[in-house]
């Protein structure tokens, strides 16, 4: 027996007094074998890289060290290794990035003998000559990156045996020839980024076997025959940019509208005849291109998806009339019907049921058709853009307006513009002033990207700027201040290309702050080059066309290994921990099942009961003749709002209620199924803050919702520039703190609990009291209910829906909603009620904008001054909760319950004087509708003992963490 001294036996001899000695000398007879094992390549790959610098003209010098010392250990540029030896006791190389390197010559192939490598990338040169077929046999190869070269000649067949490749990228070359039948094969590849090249022939039916492909971007080549119709049968497939092709006069197959998945469908100028397909069954579609073919006959009548931003149907030959769904499509920037053979009216309701925010736009180019009037309003609202020249309209004089040549080109922006008053002179090269830092004259050296977006899913990228800053930022794990988006510019494609410049975080403790750590710089410069950044739908597929490394960053990615615990005793440990991990869970679970089966069985038989019945019980089943009476058959006198769903009327019910009604317009009609659930859902909401439905009315091909009705309209409403009596800090206050009781309620008592997914200012509203309610339920879910073991997933996972500047950022990006996607639109709306600014305004994001006034000690200079005098602290503390909610991480953000309870305190706070003002017209609607009572001695309405409503609200605010 030994003891744990330290000490350790050798060929079975032990080893106690002499136990340091045995050590080192068992490492100094080890020491020669551990040096080869850790520091020497394979031969083969330093010999392929020799053949590989051969091959190329390297004008730069780049590759200039390529001849000194160990590829892995001497740093070889652009040579990445792996950090341990494989099972041949070697080191092998895992990447190869030699971007924008300015090489000319051609590839070897040697590059075949690369028996590990993962990436490469040659993006950006001048490299000419074929492709290698010899790459073929990198079984290991995940990235092909060639695109922006000079090469030529065919793709070789070879390409086709690569199992794990995720991406392929050669667009921008002279590649020639047709696609192989063998790329079929690529079961695992997601990205075939081919266009710009002079690819010909027939898209090889075979490649609609493909599981994984998300993106099939040829555009610009010389492909023809006809489009496979098997293309629809592609399980991933997001984007089809085919563009400037010819197809020889075939169609566009009925069987691409059963693309469920589709987001961006681009088949312009591709000698395309017969009819436009229905594409009303994909529910995301959002770009939609079939310009300059020969389409005929009318456009189909089905309702495209909402999601829709851009529709291009110009340089056909469709006739008929405008199909009435282009009036319920709320996020269309672009509509092109030019140059065809339509007909009949322009109907004005295309931007007359449009809501155009100040950084929003909408064109509607229906030059040179037979278009002889517009039927309705012709007065166009700010920022909407109306082309009729060459239309049988334009003799009408009223109409001359729409008639003249205009330009939509857009040209390079600046879209930040940094205020700072520095002298420029002050930040010696390569430092400069970060525009993004809240510390005045903080000189710092950027990271600078130049960027492209190579098939985004709009027309116009100002909407979504602030939305791109979330989603990269983001998707890099850095702050959203950190992020400055130089300038932007439409090309050919189209394709939006950027310069992005990031910026270190300044710590007035740390005086390297202001550079990125080589560590951090290799981390950011990783994401990029692996394509590590998550896709998104509205931005789809991005490239990265250079790197600008200034000062301490020139040298940094040339770094090759990499140091920590090897990958062979990391598995160890993981597999012991799983292994026990599995042993343990196998045991609770067994244990969790028995405890909780009982309960499940239950539970399910009450939901089946429940399901089966279809009666609501109180709520009002409408005739349509009593909607028509109480509307003045729904006189346009009556209208009170409007939306994606359909207009809103005020009406009055025989026995003198007055309502608000909520009709939907042709196209946005739900099943009978589904709105019926829908109603049933509603009805089980009761709280003072929501706002109440009464009744619906399912009759005649109508479907209806009647709700209490607001007499004070959206809080929105009241904090513009244009309202009549600005809201007082203490009035903001309360429609804060009935707004969050009304969500926490929605979080936690109401059954089952809903996630909101659209608070905005709009979406509050306020009675003939200014009492505030939550209102319009239809992009709610469903909170997760528990599974067989009782418990609740911690979100919901679901497409995107919601409003710009209002959109929790975590959800944006992995579509997981939570409760806390709620509070972060709340959040908004208190920087909205205390600031008076738009959630995007100009180019300008207002969480972006008071973070910045709040880290520069400036936050009262944006701070709404029609609101008058307010007690500082208080619009302090609101003001720092507001931010909280704001959090980019969901885990930091507070809860409902947690919301509720920092408004009370903050309510507490206020002087009685402007509590009492704020309370006072409350109070008296307590006194006309309740009967006095001894026991309401209350400080204001608001506090949680004096929550009215229905007996389904207790109005204590849960102790436990809402779901």
């Amino acid at each position: 027996m030994f003891h744990n001294y330290g000490c350790f036996s050798i060929f079975g001899m032990p080893m106690s007094r002499t136990c340091t000695f045995g050590a080192l000398l068992l490492v100094w007879l080890c020491w020669p074998s551990l040096l080869i094992e850790a520091d020497i390549i394979n031969p083969a790959e330093v010999q392929a890289l020799r053949d590989i610098k051969n091959s190329l003209i390297d004008v730069n010098g780049n590759l200039s060290n390529w001849n000194r010392g160990d590829p892995c250990t001497a740093n070889w540029t652009g040579v990445l290794c792996f950090n341990t030896t494989m099972d041949d006791g070697y080191l092998h190389v895992r990447e190869l990035q030699l971007l924008s390197m300015n090489l000319s010559g051609t590839l070897s192939p040697s590059l075949g003998r690369f028996s590990h490598l993962e990436i490469l990338d040659f993006m950006w040169n001048k490299i000419s000559g074929s492709i290698p077929k010899e790459i073929g046999d990198i079984k290991s190869l995940k990235l092909l990156l060639l695109n922006g070269n000079h090469l030529t000649g065919p793709l070789p067949e070879e390409l086709g045996n690569l199992p794990v490749l995720d991406r392929i990228q050669i667009d921008q070359n002279n590649i020639s020839g047709p696609l192989p039948k063998s790329f079929a094969y690529l079961n695992k590849t997601k990205h075939f980024h081919m266009n710009n090249n002079s690819i010909s022939g027939q898209i090889p039916p075979e490649l609609s076997r493909l599981p994984n492909l998300v993106h099939f971007l040829l555009d610009n080549n010389n492909l023809s025959g006809y489009l496979p119709p098997g293309f629809s049968k592609l399980p991933n497939l997001l984007i089809l940019q085919l563009d400037n092709n010819n197809f020889d006069g075939g169609t566009i197959p009925d069987s691409y509208g059963n693309m469920t998945k589709l987001l961006k469908l681009s088949l312009r100028n591709c000698n395309l005849q017969g009819p436009m397909p229905d594409l009303s069954r994909i529910p995301n579609l959002g770009y939609l291109d079939l310009a300059s073919n020969h389409l005929n006959g009318s456009i189909p009548s089905g309702k495209l998806s909402e999601n829709m931003t851009t529709i291009d149907l110009s340089n056909n030959n469709l006739t008929g009339t405008i199909p009435n769904y282009f009036s319920g499509l709320p996020r269309l920037q672009k509509l092109s019907l030019a140059n065809n053979s339509l007909n009949g009216s322009v109907p004005s309701t295309i931007w007359q049921n449009r809501t155009v925010n100040g950084s929003e736009g909408l064109i509607l180019d229906f030059e040179n058709n037979k278009f002889s009037n517009i039927s309705g309003n012709i007065s166009l609202p700010q920022n909407v853009t109306l082309r009729l020249e060459g239309n049988p309209a334009c003799t009408n004089s009223t109409l001359e307006q729409f008639c003249g040549k205009s330009n939509d080109g857009q040209e390079i922006q600046n879209p930040t513009n940094s205020s700072t008053s520095c002298e420029i002179q002050s930040c010696p090269p390569p430092y400069e002033y970060s525009p993004t830092s809240s510390t005045p004259c903080f000189c710092a050296v950027p990271l600078i990207i130049e960027y492209r977006l190579k098939s985004p899913g709009f027309w116009d990228f100002v909407p979504y700027r602030d939305m791109f800053d979330v989603y990269l930022s983001s998707g890099l794990k850095l702050n959203l201040s950190q992020l400055y988006l130089q300038y932007f510019v439409w090309e050919e494609g189209p394709r939006l290309k950027m310069r992005l410049k990031f910026y270190p975080v300044f710590d007035v403790n740390n005086s390297s702050s202001h550079a990125f750590n080589t560590t951090e710089v290799q981390r950011i410069l990783k994401m990029f080059t692996g394509w590590n950044i998550p896709d998104s739908d509205i931005f789809g597929p991005y490239e990265l066309l250079g790197i600008n490394l200034l000062g301490p960053y020139r040298e940094v990615f040339t770094t090759s290994k990499s140091s920590g615990i090897s990958k062979g005793a990391l598995a160890g440990v993981v597999l012991a921990t799983i292994a026990g991990a599995v042993t343990l869970s196998a045991i609770v679970t067994v244990l969790i099942l028995r405890a909780r089966l009982k309960d499940y069985h239950a539970v399910s038989r009450k939901r089946r009961a429940s399901k089966a019945s279809l009666k609501i019980d109180g709520v009002k089943d409408f005739t349509f003749s009593e909607m028509a009476m109480a509307t003045n058959n729904f006189d346009s006198s009556t209208q009170v709002g409007q939306g994606g769903y359909g207009k809103v009327h005020r009406g009055v019910l025989a026995d003198d209620t007055i309502v608000a009604i909520k009709r939907a317009q042709e196209g946005s009609l739900q099943g009978e199924k589904e709105f019926l659930t829908e109603i049933e859902l509603l009805s089980r909401l009761h709280h003072r803050n929501l706002v109440s439905l009464i009744g619906y009315c399912e009759e005649e091909g109508e479907q209806m919702l009647v709700y209490e009705f607001m007499s004070n309209g959206t809080l929105r409403d009241h904090l513009s520039a244009t309202a009549k009596e600005p809201l007082s800090f203490a009035s903001r206050l309360r429609i804060a703190l009935a707004s969050a009781k009304g969500i926490l309620y929605l979080h936690t008592e109401a059954n089952p609990p809903i996630f909101h997914r659209d608070i905005k200012a709009s979406n509050i509203l306020l009675d003939v009291y200014f009492t505030a309610k939550v209102a319009d339920f239809g992009l709610s879910r469903l909170a997760p209910v528990p599974d067989i073991e009782g418990i609740a997933p911690a979100h919901v996972s679901t497409v995107v829906k919601g409003t710009p500047g209002y959109l929790d950022p975590e959800y944006f990006l992995t579509h997981k909603l939570t409760d806390k996607s709620d509070v972060y639109s709340l959040g908004v709306v208190f920087l909205e009620l205390l600031t008076g600014m738009q959630p995007i305004s100009h180019g300008k994001n207002i969480v972006r904008e008071v973070n910045i006034a709040y880290q520069s000690g400036k936050i009262f200079s944006v701070i709404d001054g029609r609101m008058g005098s307010y007690p500082s602290d208080c619009v302090e503390k609101f003001l720092n909760l507001a931010l909280k909610c704001c959090q980019d991480e969901t885990d930091v953000r507070p809860s409902m319950a947690d919301v509720v309870r920092e408004l009370e305190i903050i309510w507490a706070m206020m002087p009685d004087t402007d509590a009492g003002i704020a309370e006072k017209v409350e109070i008296d609607r307590v006194k006309e509708v309740s009967p006095p009572s001894s026991s309401t001695a209350v400080k204001h309405p608001y506090v949680s003992s004096d929550v009215s409503g229905s007996d389904l609200v207790s109005g204590v605010i849960p102790t436990i963490t809402p779901r």
